[in-house]
């Protein structure tokens, strides 16, 4: 196997990126310049100020990188950036960035699917244990901001393949975590605020349904990839729950008090949140995060079982939450099943991931020509 440094370059969202890894397997450098401060006035990522936030600090993380790994523009091998899904004045950012350096660099230039970043962010980590040979079909659950989806991968060579046996119909499960924080008066991002209240409440506290959908997709021949049975998500349902639950309840006065004392505190503590939270929004914080939790590993594992998969992989930002990772890890142990999931800092959005999806297309020189372009909906297959 060659040893080859690729550069990574990541800007889907709200998160600039650029790392280098080596062979696929050994970070050399990632670095990850965070919007969050920028954002959280809002609620959420204003894709406008995402794009410019970019612009003004992709050339000083790249260079950080570089700097970081002991290599130069001239000395990696290749360039990697993410195409898409996500925002596309985000993603440009990064793609015109390649491009230029790629240009001047006489460099190959890899295209890289988000998606499949966050499926390498496992296999990366998993290289560097020196873990077993994988067992296959995997079944690779990406769950973040902006993504909620159940993918059957396969390897034959160096080549990797995608079938999508699942998705949200509507919100993404990260989505619903922190517009739940938001309507609660807890913050932006609302996962990790949602994370740290949750073990201090009672999770049986409010009765929650998640969504059980009807579908013809089932068995639906008519959808892409779908020739076996379907596993869709959907989490408007539960989000609109506890809208209602806050309405009955009245609990509006408690949430702008909360808002205000927080708007004051910088970088709030657990503590601090604490002392604004009452049992009842912490129980009603608890049993959201449970009702969340417990679908998604409801249906990833009668997936699995419905494929017969060996391996479960679970990526993306909402994979930090640690009940889910300790939930993932009892009830798939039960049926026997390895899962694996990557580190905290390579759960959210980094360029190290991008650089690792992309080595197996440096093997069979799957390079993109100038005239690509951002892909906001792009599809993994």
């Amino acid at each position: 196997m060659p040893d080859a440094c690729i550069l990574g370059i990541e800007s889907s969202c709200d998160e600039t990126g650029a790392a280098v890894v080596r062979s696929g397997q050994q970070i050399l450098s990632n670095v990850v310049a965070s919007q969050i401060a920028t954002h959280q006035p809002y609620g959420g990522v204003v894709p406008e100020l995402a794009s410019r936030e970019h612009l003004r600090a992709i050339v000083p993380v790249v260079r950080q990188a570089l700097a970081e790994a002991g290599q130069t523009y001239e000395s990696v091998d290749a360039l990697a950036v993410t195409q898409g899904p996500g925002l596309a004045g985000a993603l440009l950012v990064g793609i015109s960035f390649a491009k230029a350096l790629a240009f001047a660099l006489e460099k190959p230039l890899i295209a890289v699917n988000h998606l499949e970043g966050h499926i390498h962010a496992v296999l990366l980590e998993q290289r560097q244990s020196g873990d077993a040979a994988l067992q296959f079909p995997v079944l690779a659950l990406v769950v973040s901001g902006g993504h909620t989806h159940l993918y059957l991968a396969r390897r034959e060579g160096d080549c990797w393949t995608y079938e999508n046996i699942g998705r949200t119909r509507d919100d993404a499960a990260g989505e619903a975590f922190d517009k739940v924080a938001k309507l609660l008066g807890l913050g932006y991002p609302g996962g990790p605020v949602i994370d740290r209240l949750a073990p201090h409440g009672d999770p049986a506290a409010v009765k929650f349904q998640t969504s059980q959908i009807k579908h013809r997709d089932r068995r639906d021949r008519n959808l892409p990839q779908a020739e076996g049975a379907r596993f869709d998500f959907s989490y408007s349902g539960i989000k609109t729950a506890v809208l209602r639950y806050v309405e009955t309840e009245n609990l509006k006065p408690s949430i702008e008090s909360r808002r205000q004392a927080l708007a004051g505190t910088d970088k709030p503590a657990l503590e601090d949140y604490l002392k604004v939270c009452d049992r009842q929004t912490l129980g009603l914080v608890a049993s959201f995060q449970r009702s969340m939790v417990e679908d998604l590993v409801a249906k990833t594992l009668a997936a699995a079982q419905e494929y017969d998969v060996q391996t479960l992989f679970v990526s993306g930002g909402v994979a930090a939450n640690r009940e889910l990772r300790s939930t993932f890890e009892r009830e798939a142990g039960m049926q026997g099943l390895p899962v694996f999931f990557p580190s905290r800092s390579l759960s959210t959005d980094n360029a190290a991931m991008i650089a690792a999806a992309a080595f197996p297309k440096f093997l069979r020189k799957e390079f993109v020509a100038m005239d690509f372009s951002a892909e906001a909906g792009m599809v993994l297959k």
